[in-house]
């Protein structure tokens, strides 16, 4: 086989003017989606950290139970929970004015994205809290801070050098995930990559896809990197 026939075997030119520039649409959805999942996640596993570490036993057993459903159960099963489940009660979402967005499998694959990714990440933010040393509290209540600035402007900070890595890691782990989007219509770069696939069963479109998910995950490790190395620079001193 000569390298033009190998070259042609895993790069046809024709393939790539009829699709790469659908995968790439697709790709874009696809950042999209776990972007905004990962950063609403963030915010609601921050909540449900905080929730957890509550000194009230009903709040710490309310986020528990959500922590325990949700990490438990396959972010499969959540999708199609929230998109066939839920979906199927159309009266109540009209009545409620709210089937416009039960309807919709986009805003169903974010909403099961970040309820999914706001467990992990509450337990990563729960730990990271946690770890900060007990005499950061007590130099803060030494200074007449109060609670609030304590916890924004010491322990938070402190805490989230601790979690960025895990949250990396969620991130990746959030942006290989995102395939399972595509089995409810999204036409995310997995979807996109199925879609053409039908039409001329060529296997290069999926290690195309498998090569652009292997990007976003080397761009997300090299950001998290520089990221590292800047909130630890002082560390180094």
């Amino acid at each position: 086989m000569s390298a033009t026939e190998l070259l042609q075997l895993f790069f046809d030119p024709e393939l790539f003017e009829r699709y790469g520039a659908r995968m790439l649409d697709g790709l874009l959805v696809t950042a999209k989606l776990v972007a905004i999942s990962f950063s609403l996640g963030l915010l609601l596993g921050l909540l449900l950290a905080l929730g957890r570490l509550s000194r009230n036993s009903m709040l710490r057993g309310a986020t528990g139970a959500y922590i325990y459903f949700f990490r438990g159960s396959p972010l499969l099963a959540q999708l199609f929970m929230l998109y066939y489940g839920l979906g199927s009660f159309r009266e109540l979402w009209q009545d409620l004015g709210l089937w416009w967005f039960f309807r919709d499998a986009w805003y169903c694959s974010l909403l099961a994205f970040t309820l999914n990714t706001a467990a992990y990440q509450a337990e990563i933010l729960r730990g990271s809290l946690q770890a900060v040393a007990r005499g950061q509290h007590e130099a803060a209540a030494a200074l007449g801070l109060s609670r609030r600035t304590t916890f924004f402007k010491v322990i938070l900070p402190q805490s989230m050098l601790l979690a960025v890595g895990p949250l990396g890691n969620e991130l990746i782990l959030m942006v290989k995930a995102s395939a399972i989007a595509s089995l409810v219509t999204i036409y995310d770069l997995m979807g996109i990559t199925k879609l053409a696939f039908s039409r001329t069963f060529d296997f290069q479109l999926y290690l195309w896809a498998a090569l652009l998910y292997l990007l976003i995950v080397e761009v997300i490790r090299r950001l998290l990197r520089r990221i590292e190395m800047r909130l630890g620079r002082h560390l180094d001193t």
